[in-house]
């Protein structure tokens, strides 16, 4: 399952940064969200070819989703800050390791 995986995104003007999945829209497309530039009011509407898919997920965003509830900005902008700072992504959204 791909909901609260954490995607970098490799075209367009956000290539290089870091999303959460937040919602399904079909079998191609993929609403993201980094709680920053692109707010969970206004999700990016992502071709899942233009994503790359890490093997992370955004833990506390996934408890929201899961609950059908929107998570609030703060903790997917958390999420994906935390696992920079663990050093799993770059600061940009880059994988470390792939």
């Amino acid at each position: 399952d791909v909901l609260g995986r954490v995607v970098i995104s490799k075209s367009g003007r956000d290539s290089g940064r870091a999303f959460v999945v937040v919602r399904i829209i079909d079998g191609r497309y993929l609403a993201i969200s980094d709680g920053e530039l692109r707010k969970i009011e206004s999700p990016k509407k992502k071709n899942r070819k233009h994503l790359n898919f890490t093997s992370l997920r955004a833990e506390e965003v996934l408890e929201y989703l899961c609950k059908e509830e929107k998570p609030p900005n703060h903790v997917i902008k958390n999420n994906i800050k935390q696992l920079t700072d663990k050093g799993l992504i770059r600061g940009e959204g880059g994988l470390v390791n792939g």
